[in-house]
């Protein structure tokens, strides 16, 4: 049996296929994971200008603030991603992606990268040149998945497909009388195939949401180094062992791939990368049966 359900959050609408014999059950499970999301959703999103991020990005230039530890450890996981990355992902790119007209109306903000700074002992950030805005869009969604999916383990879910967005996605187990839930790559020449089975898949591709600049449609993927968005044929997909990783990496990839160099370089074991040119289709996965579509 087949419980279905889902939210909006971050922009995106989050959906949750449980597999159970107790239809109660796995919808009490169901409804309590996406409850996690809507947390995620009021701490992460710049979708509602009453979320902790959007706080920051009001306050941090004037003082410390104080950030809950699943922040702190989120932001921390950031920053040395951006690290390993060279650059390629980075969450201080908020200020570039307003300007580009993706959060709001364009406010005529530099590309000057910004920075910010996390003290442990106190667990606060505050940033360090005027105009940084953070925005964890590149992370937040694959966070927010593994987050219910760990409620769902909490209690008792040993089967189900999640998904924020169509294009990130996060199986526990696999259906009854298969080693995994079949997740199809769309876009991607020859068509890919994954059994995703205790793992995650995220695919970043800037047709995925568009805007218009200076007369011209543009991607929403930007390289953080330039400020500059991606070409819109691009479009990278990322196996990980958790949404944070395949998320993060799928963005970090398309940028590097952009720059002309092979992401895998710099991947770290465990992390497996497909790129591909894109095709008209604006969304990432689809699912098959016995999970639902994911369009």
């Amino acid at each position: 049996m087949l419980e279905r359900l889902a939210t909006l959050a971050m922009g995106a609408r989050f959906e949750l296929v449980l597999e159970g014999r107790d239809r109660i059950h796995a919808r009490a499970a169901g409804e309590a994971a996406l409850e996690e999301i809507e947390r995620c959703d009021a701490r992460w999103s710049l979708f509602r200008t009453d979320s902790l991020i959007a706080r920051v990005n009001r306050e941090a230039v004037q003082r410390d603030v104080p950030l809950d530890a699943d922040t702190f450890e989120l932001l921390a996981a950031c920053e040395e991603l951006r690290a390993l990355t060279d650059g390629a992902f980075d969450v201080a790119v908020g200020q570039r992606m307003a300007a580009l007209g993706f959060r709001g109306a364009a406010d005529g903000a530099s590309n000057d990268g910004g920075a910010f700074e996390l003290d442990g002992a106190r667990r606060t950030l505050r940033f360090t040149r005027a105009g940084t805005q953070l925005d964890l869009g590149a992370i937040a969604k694959g966070e927010a998945l593994d987050r219910a999916a760990g409620v769902l383990r909490e209690c008792g879910v040993e089967r189900a497909l999640l998904h924020g967005g169509t294009s990130s996605v996060l199986a526990l187990g696999a259906p009854p009388q298969s080693t995994g839930w079949r997740v199809e790559l769309a876009g991607f020449e020859p068509a890919r195939d994954v059994l995703l089975c205790e793992r995650a898949l995220s695919v970043s591709a800037p047709r995925g949401r568009v805007a218009q600049h200076n007369g011209a449609s543009i991607g929403h993927i930007l390289d953080p180094r330039t400020g500059e968005p991606l070409p819109l044929d691009v479009r990278v997909a990322a196996l990980a062992a958790n949404g944070r990783e395949a998320e993060a990496w799928s963005t970090a990839a398309a940028v590097l791939c952009a720059r002309g160099l092979d992401p895998r370089a710099c991947a770290p074991a465990g992390i497996e990368l497909f790129t591909a040119a894109a095709t008209q289709a604006s969304h990432a996965v689809h699912a098959h049966s016995p999970a639902p579509s994911l369009r």
